[in-house]
This record gives structure tokens, C-alpha cells and sequence, in this order.
């Protein structure tokens, strides 16, 4: 049995860890769960899961919490709780699946103390990635990716010597925006880019699979959690979201990893990993499938895939400060501050103004992060004034 902790039990990726959990008790022993702002949520999944602590975002919220758990329940509260649940002696994993980079010294605190890491916020890896890759590489903690692309190439490099791999291709399925023109994106709403035709998910990852910025994230990611340069990993539309993602090998081999789209496949790879889940959640059946199209992604249309690669070369702290500059922009432009387009103009220009620090550690990460926000927001700031 694994004892596992849930950092953002209650978000997309929390509920359908509690989902595969609840399917297999005797596989998995729930040590803790973690959440922000939904805590009537977080309530009914200790009811259900006995988890004998919990971790909430504020002190006014951890206190209503007390009230309403039992006596053998240890609440937290703060990024000082959500450290101390990620670090629990007792677990075995921590899934984090929380947006942003809100997990960041909980998950960097669970990996030096050696625990498996299943990773849904890809924005750990791209922020602090060599930090990350190099504390595990100490304690012996193991990085199982949990997003669907990344689950993908890990699945398909099981028996694979490195040497033999040519390219990485990720798989987009190009959102909600795949074919639409300039001036309609530069009209859209919100709720317009939060539709995403395949996948339901938080609000902020739909709002980066709209951008694409999504999918440069991804490849940043899996530039640190397969040790492939940047130049080997490629971008491929395919809107079905039924190959997940590729690997070429040397001899021009393509290796697919196909299901239908259910974030409970990739999840339940890195919660039994080594093993497999016994049963499949649902059954691909290959002659009931659409035909499968790829496509080149429009890198006029869609920037935000160049400036991560440009992030991602440059280094240092600047894959941060993409990263701080496009949650910034993100927020504002759900908030009616600015446009869709104006997103990536708004990283682009918060990009362009960093002084890279190389090699930093991770105050240097943190300041460039807090740098890149409120850059953003005098840049919001503006453009709201001349509306």
C-alpha cells in the first residue's frame, strides 16, 4: 500500500487522483490533502478519505476547518502547512497538482526528503527545473509525470536507451482557438477561451491551452524530465487528443502512446508506478476512433510556443519570469483587464525588460518571479489607462 498526499485535492487533476484512488482502497492509504479556496470540497473529501491532515491556503479558512473536522484530524494552514504535509515522513507520494507555481517549496521539500513526486504543475519544472532534477538526483526521489504528454514519452521510453532517441514530439490538440482568425481571437471572451473542445480542466491551463503557452511549457518540462536538449523536442497539432505524445528513435521508429482522452490513465501510471493500473478506466477502441490528423503549429498566430523556447535557451532565471509574466497576464486577462491577445504582448514585454541572473538558486528564482508580477501588472496598468 502508498500512503499518498494530495497538494490540490480539490482542483481538476486532485479529483481524478481521489477518483483512482476510491477505485483500488487497498492499493493506496490517503495521508493528506491540500486546497486553496474550495473548502466545502475539501470537506467532503475528508469525510469520504479519513485523511489525518489537511492544508488550506489561509489562517481564517484553516480555523473554520477545525471546527468542523475531528479531533484526529491535523489541520495546516499557509505555505508553511502545505510544506510540512508535502514532507510528511510517513508518504510515499506526493502528487501536486497545483496551478502555478504556488507548490513550488512544498514540492522541492518533498524531494529532498526523497519522497516520489507524481507532477501535474508543470510550472515547478519550468521555474526551478535544475534546482528540482538536481535535488532528486541526491535524495533518490522520482519525478512521474502526470500530464498526459509527458505520461505519454515516459511510457514510451520504458526500455530505451537514451542514446537511441532521436526527437521528442508533444502533442497539442491547438484549443479552442485551432481555427479561427486573428480578429476573432483578439475579440474573444473568457468563456470563449476556457471552452476547451476536449479536455475539462482548471481555468488556468485551459486559458494556456488557448495561448499554447500550455504546450511551450511542456516543452520545457520535458527538456528537465527526460534530459533531452531543447533543439530534440517538437510541437505537432493533433486535435482528436488521441496520441498523447511521441517518441523517434534513431532508425526513424515513431513510438505512440494512444487512449482516449482521461487524465485518470496518466495519473494512475504515476500513482501504481512500476506497475500498471489493473483495470483500464475506459477502453480505447481503435475502430470506433476519428481519423487521426497532425498539423505544424501557427507560430504567428500562436507566439507563446517561440518565446518559451526563447526563455528555455536563455536560461537562468528567465523561464521564471515567462512563466510570472504569463500567470500575470492570464489573471488580467480574465479579469476583462486586457485582451486575448494582449497576453502574450504582455510576456513578451516583461521578457524583454529581465536582466538574466544564470545559475540561480532559488531566492533568485523567487525574486525573479515576484520581479516578472509586478512588471505585468505596471504593464496591465498602462494598457488599462489607454482603453
Amino acid at each position: 500500500m502508498k500512503n499518498v498526499v494530495i497538494l490540490g485535492s480539490t482542483g481538476s487533476i486532485g479529483a481524478n487522483t481521489l477518483d483512482v484512488i476510491r477505485s483500488d482502497r487497498k492499493s493506496f492509504s490517503l495521508l493528506g490533502l491540500a486546497a486553496g479556496n474550495n473548502i466545502e470540497l475539501l470537506e467532503r473529501q475528508a469525510a469520504e478519505f479519513s485523511p489525518r491532515r489537511l492544508a488550506v491556503a489561509g489562517s481564517g479558512r484553516a480555523e473554520k476547518l477545525r471546527r468542523k473536522t475531528g479531533a484526529g484530524v491535523t489541520v495546516l494552514e499557509g505555505e508553511e502547512g502545505m510544506v510540512e504535509l508535502a514532507a510528511d515522513p510517513d508518504a510515499d507520494l506526493v502528487v501536486v497538482a497545483v496551478p502555478g507555481t504556488a507548490a513550488l517549496l512544498p514540492t522541492l521539500a518533498a524531494i529532498e526528503r526523497g519522497k516520489d513526486i507524481a507532477l501535474a504543475s508543470k510550472e515547478i519544472l519550468v521555474a526551478a527545473g535544475e534546482l528540482a532534477m538536481a535535488a532528486a538526483a541526491r535524495s533518490g526521489s522520482r519525478i512521474l509525470p502526470v500530464d498526459s504528454e509527458h505520461s505519454a514519452i515516459f511510457q514510451c521510453l520504458r526500455g530505451e536507451q537514451p542514446r537511441e532517441v532521436r526527437r521528442l514530439i508533444l502533442t497539442a490538440s491547438g484549443g479552442p482557438f485551432l481555427d479561427v482568425s486573428r480578429d476573432e481571437m483578439a475579440a474573444a471572451a473568457p468563456a470563449a477561451a476556457l471552452a476547451h473542445p476536449r479536455w475539462k480542466m482548471g481555468k488556468k491551463v485551459s486559458l494556456d491551452s488557448a495561448t499554447m503557452m500550455n504546450k511551450g511549457l511542456e516543452v520545457l518540462e520535458a527538456h528537465w524530465l527526460f534530459s533531452v536538449p531543447l533543439d530534440r523536442i517538437e510541437v505537432v497539432i493533433h486535435p482528436q487528443s488521441i496520441v498523447h505524445s511521441l517518441i523517434e528513435t534513431n532508425d526513424g521508429s515513431l513510438l505512440a502512446q494512444l487512449s482516449l482522452p482521461d487524465m485518470r490513465l496518466p495519473i494512475s501510471c504515476a500513482l501504481y508506478y512500476p506497475d500498471r493500473c489493473p483495470r483500464p478506466f475506459r477502453q480505447t477502441i481503435l475502430s470506433e476512433l476519428e481519423g487521426l490528423t497532425f498539423r505544424e503549429p501557427d507560430r504567428e498566430l500562436f507566439p507563446a510556443l517561440d518565446l518559451a523556447l526563447r526563455a528555455g535557451r536563455e536560461g537562468g532565471t528567465m523561464p521564471a519570469v515567462l512563466n510570472a509574466a504569463n500567470e500575470a497576464a492570464g489573471e488580467a486577462f480574465l479579469a476583462g483587464k486586457i485582451s486575448f491577445l494582449k497576453i502574450m504582448e504582455v510576456v513578451e514585454a516583461v521578457m524583454a525588460g529581465h536582466r538574466v541572473a544564470a545559475e540561480p538558486d532559488l531566492e533568485a528564482i523567487l525574486r525573479a518571479d515576484r520581479w516578472a508580477r509586478n512588471r505585468a501588472k505596471e504593464i496591465i496598468g498602462r494598457e488599462e489607462g489607454n482603453r
